[in-house]
């Protein structure tokens, strides 16, 4: 499922296929070449050169058309990508040093209030301590960024950290000078998109960092945008627009360019994270992912593992294919998986009746400021297609210059505006149950969605009128709905089908209609036959869910800077919340009951709590390779995602230190699985722990011990948790989820509750069993 945008025509969240390279005429295809570094031929000084010899030393095909060289990877791969013939490949694989090769891989595109929503203040607490994320350096992988943005305006912030090595590249439209002390680095990637063919358009993207698309605005200036008074959307969301990490550093590393349908590449992608390491980044978040597949065929994937061994902290976003299960991408578990949840806030409209006979409110994103007051509103009562505004079903003569309210439409089908624009009326008035599914660019036409019940009273009021009116008042932000979060529809759902043996998503972040920063030259909003500007949009998508959880990563390492990637993951993950603003548990919007831990992993971030967490999970890069090795990996592909070529599976194991617990049914439904864990504590005090278990029906667990203490900080504790499950006949269960408690190790002196969940799972497809 794609993200939301103002047109249909895009997508958001990058989805990448898995479809090979198209060959050109010389059979021609574009490589990413693994190497084993250790085998760099003497006379050669560094490996540059030596993997440049070996493409040089290639004969050429028979119509003399030579190798070409794209990138050499230092950081995220050992070796380059190249474009060869198949007899060029063929001979380059027999030379000594090579290991692997991988074919491109190509694919198309997957605020003011959400800091007060996360519980950010600006007096005490996270931010100030923080320094609001100062010294933090945020790469963002996307399309771009428009520089002259007020969210990157660099106002009374202090010099760049000396540390940072990263350039202001030119290109089109774009110069080193748009650079500054909030924006302290832009780059491109398209030599391999070039090689497939697709050239970067002239008239709809910019050869250079410049973003035409708006996806990279906005995700950098949700993450770190400096303060901005008065956004809006069309006087929606009004208020001061501020990034979770407002004084963070931002550098943009552009991959995806505006090509038949925003198509990326590999070899592009690998190269902006090989570069964002070297610059030296702090953390980094993609709104992007492939298909899923084995990690080491996963460029994301590979490209994190070596940010994690920097420590470098990598958000990515879980993908809009909800709300299914088995639908998690960027499911390393190296990787902090985001999904998305909504917020308390809405746009809304108005509705009165007659001389004020009674108003509802209804939601409404239409973005003219559209005075509608005392104007005629007709009903087809009596005509169950012009009830519902069928398709042709309604007379020009009837309803032209009226609004018509449309009592229901079909949940497949969505809002349907054609027929009442088709006869020539001022608006509509939807009586619909799925007014949460509505996006901004569905508002096109001056309709507003009421909820059945508030439709029941309008429908009973025009039945019984005569020459019945109506008034709508639009451009009306309600803050404070409930409930809030609940987790939407498109946010991807796990287990991951790669690695079902990790919990994912692991946090669940704002992803629904967020207002941030945009390119101000891309039209957004169609209005009949105009398309209307803005410097700030609304968008929802997981894409914007991983911008919020790198800028709280951003806060908490700029507070714990030797807290690793995993502690800092565990942080956000055992602080989370479970519990919506109505005191009940977080929902599923498409079920309208209940989520589980597939839905929102471990919950809803919470920053405040997040930045004394008591006691954290922590995971050494050998725990990983141990992982890897449980999966079954060959020796070939742990070299390829660790670029190790001496590493031992003496360890192997399934069984990571990771704050949750997944345990998957066998086709009896009953399972007996006992996981290992490591405690370390963070605070600055002896501390004691009890465990507290909230397991339900079906599901034992036992922990051992009980009890744990720490003498002093940076103490460890191990203990084991053992879950037995036990449920009823399977043909009764869901595809995936079965049942989930949680393990809580709580303070005795009532300080801190470090909860992970517990869930037992069908896992349909399991890699190496």
């Amino acid at each position: 499922m794609e993200c939301y945008l103002p047109f249909k025509l895009l997508s958001l969240f990058l989805l990448l296929s898995t479809a090979l390279s198209a060959s050109v005429v010389d059979d021609r295809g574009t490589y990413i070449i693994h190497m084993d570094k250790s085998a760099l031929p003497t006379p050669f000084s560094d490996h540059d050169n030596w993997y440049m010899s070996m493409l040089s030393s290639l004969s050429s095909s028979d119509n003399g058309v030579f190798p070409i060289h794209l990138y050499t990877y230092n950081h995220v791969w050992d070796g380059f990508s190249a474009v060869l013939s198949r007899s060029q490949l063929d001979q380059l694989e027999k030379m000594p040093g090579h290991i692997a090769t991988y074919p491109e891989t190509s694919g198309k595109l997957h605020t003011t209030h959400t800091p007060e929503f996360l519980g950010l203040k600006k007096s005490a607490g996270l931010w100030p301590q923080a320094n609001f994320g100062d010294d933090m350096i945020i790469g963002i992988v996307d399309t771009g960024i428009w520089p002259e943005s007020e969210s990157f305006r660099d106002d009374g912030m202090p010099p760049v950290p000396e540390r940072w090595r990263g350039a202001c590249e030119s290109g089109v439209e774009f110069n080193s000078s748009y650079c500054n002390r909030k924006l302290i680095g832009a780059r491109s990637f398209s030599k391999g998109m070039k090689q497939q063919g697709l050239n970067i358009s002239r008239t709809d993207d910019y050869d250079s960092p410049r973003d035409y698309f708006g996806h990279g605005t906005h995700t950098s200036s949700t993450a770190a945008g400096s303060p901005v008074q008065g956004a809006n959307y069309f006087g929606y969301a009004k208020g001061t627009a501020t990034g979770v990490a407002p004084k963070a550093r931002l550098a943009m590393y552009k991959v995806l360019f505006t090509k038949d349908n925003h198509e990326s590449v590999a070899t592009d992608i690998l190269a902006g994270m090989d570069q964002a390491i070297a610059d030296g980044v702090d953390l980094m978040s993609l709104s992007l992912g492939f298909i899923e597949t084995p990690f080491d065929a996963d460029p994301i994937a590979v490209g994190a593992f070596a940010a994690m061994e920097k420590g470098i902290f990598v958000s990515c976003a879980a993908g809009n294919s909800g709300p299914h299960g088995f639908t998690i991408r960027n499911g390393a578990p190296w990787i902090t998986t985001v999904g998305a949840g909504t917020i308390d806030r809405d746009y809304a409209a108005n509705v009165t009746l007659g001389d004020e006979a009674f108003t509802v409110g209804g939601k409404s994103v239409y973005p003219l400021d559209l005075s509608v007051s005392g104007v005629p509103i007709y009903f087809g009562q009596g005509n169950r297609s012009k009830e519902i505004c069928d398709e042709y079903s309604l007379d020009p003569k009837d309803v032209a210059g009226k609004f018509v309210f449309c009592d229901f439409f079909d949940e497949d089908s969505g809002v349907n505006t054609s027929e009442v624009e088709r006869t020539g009326a001022a608006g509509a008035i939807f009586s619909t149950d799925f007014q949460r599914f509505l996006r901004p660019s569905d508002f096109n036409f001056p309709f507003v969605a009421v909820t059945p019940n508030d439709g029941d009273l309008i429908k009973d009021y025009l039945i019984k009128t005569e020459n019945a009116t109506v008034s709508i008042k639009f451009q009306i932000t309600v803050l404070g709905t409930k409930p809030a979060p609940i987790v939407p529809w498109f946010s991807s759902r796990g287990p991951d089908l790669m690695s079902p043996w990790i919990l994912k998503p692991d946090i669940l972040a704002p992803g629904v209609d967020i207002l941030a920063a945009w390119a101000p030259n891309r039209g957004i909003a169609p209005i009949g036959d105009d398309l209307l500007l803005s410097d700030f949009v609304i968008v929802s998508g997981t894409s914007m869910a991983s911008p919020h959880a790198i800028g709280v990563a951003a806060l908490l390492k700029s507070v714990h800077k030797d807290w690793s990637p995993a502690a800092i993951r565990s942080a956000m993950m055992t602080t989370a919340y479970v519990i919506d603003n109505a005191n009940d548990p977080i929902i599923d919007m498409t079920t309208k009951v209940a989520g589980t831990p597939l839905d929102f992993g471990a919950g809803h971030i919470n920053p405040e709590k997040a930045m004394d967490p008591g006691l954290i999970y922590d995971i050494e890069v050998q725990d990983y390779i141990n992982y890897l090795c449980g999966m079954n990996y060959t020796n070939k592909q742990i070299k390829v995602i660790t670029r190790r070529s001496k590493f031992s599976c003496d360890q192997a194991s399934l069984d990571l230190n990771y704050p949750s617990f997944i345990v998957l049914l066998n086709k009896t439904n009953t399972t007996s699985y006992t996981f290992n864990r490591v405690l370390t504590n963070v605070e600055d005090s002896p501390s004691v722990y009890r465990a507290v278990v909230k397991a339900p029906s079906g599901m034992k667990v036992v922990v051992q011990p009980l009890e744990v203490s720490f003498a002093k900080k940076y103490s460890k504790a191990e203990f084991k948790i053992t879950v037995e499950v036990t449920i009823g006949d399977a043909s009764t269960q869901s595809d995936s989820i079965i049942n989930y408690g949680y393990l809580s190790w709580n303070d005795v002196k009532g300080n801190h509750m470090v909860r992970c969940p517990i869930v037992a799972a069908h896992a349909p497809y399991v890699r190496g069993t």
